[in-house]
């Protein structure tokens, strides 16, 4: 599917987080979080480097126990809330050159709060990403709310419109241009186009839309609660059980 090109799948992995202290390393179906993710991208015969970037000693000695590459430590410019995550990226392809003379083709980051993506989800987004007219694709779900029917903004005088109009009349929102929630099951990108640009709708951006269940992404303790409570239930179709 890939053949001739360089894939690096990249963990982001800072040490500190509000919502859910600790969130990266927290135990969930009885691994740490971040394991769910470095296993997903370790099943995946194209991927010629599993690297996290963590700012924490103690995230980086997890990540290795679960045979993950960390090569460097994130420095704590790039470990703030407020950090860009384009930066963490860049910074994290030359890193990689300049240590190891690794130079991907493809970069596939696949964020840690999101353990219930598939390894299909990532084989599908790298494949999008061989288009010659695509430079990254982001995952999506289709949205609940949707601005040309359900969702509001305020006028200067304090009244409420619809978001976006539309030229024709909108009496259903399934009659309402479709949009979508980014998620954060993974983004497929090109490292070239990762390393010349600020961000990414400077480039032509396609979607992988993937179902509601697999793009929960744990931001909270109660979406930790809830995960643990999918995978009790036997409700979560993990690479696992697919086998």
């Amino acid at each position: 599917m890939l053949k001739g090109k360089k894939v690096m799948a990249l963990i982001c992995a800072r040490g500190g987080s509000k919502g859910v202290p600790g969130k990266n390393i927290r135990e969930l179906g009885g691994r740490p979080l971040i394991a769910w993710s470095i296993e997903q991208a370790l099943r995946c015969s194209f991927s010629d480097r599993v690297v996290v970037s963590t700012d924490s000693e103690k995230i980086a000695r997890i990540a290795i126990k679960h045979l993950a590459h960390v090569p460097f430590i994130r420095p704590r410019e790039l470990a703030m809330d407020d950090s860009p995550e384009w930066a963490v990226w860049q910074h994290a392809l030359r890193e990689m050159d300049a240590s190891e003379n690794f130079r991907p083709d493809y970069v596939v980051v696949l964020p840690p709060t999101s353990p219930f993506r598939s390894t299909g989800d990532i084989a599908n987004g790298l494949e999008k990403l061989r288009d010659a007219d695509t430079d990254i694709v982001i995952s999506v779900t289709e949205s609940g709310r949707n601005p040309y029917f359900n969702m509001v903004e305020l006028d200067h005088a304090g009244y409420a419109h619809l978001s976006k109009s539309s030229d024709r009349k909108i009496t259903r929102r399934q009659d309402a241009p479709k949009v979508y929630d980014m998620t954060t099951v993974l983004y497929a990108v090109r490292a070239d186009f990762v390393l010349k640009s600020r961000g990414i709708f400077e480039g032509r951006v396609k979607i992988l839309e993937v179902p509601e269940i697999r793009a929960l992404d744990i931001d909270t303790e109660m979406d930790l609660r809830f995960a643990e409570f999918l995978i009790e239930k036997g409700m979560v179709e993990t690479d696992e059980n697919r086998l």
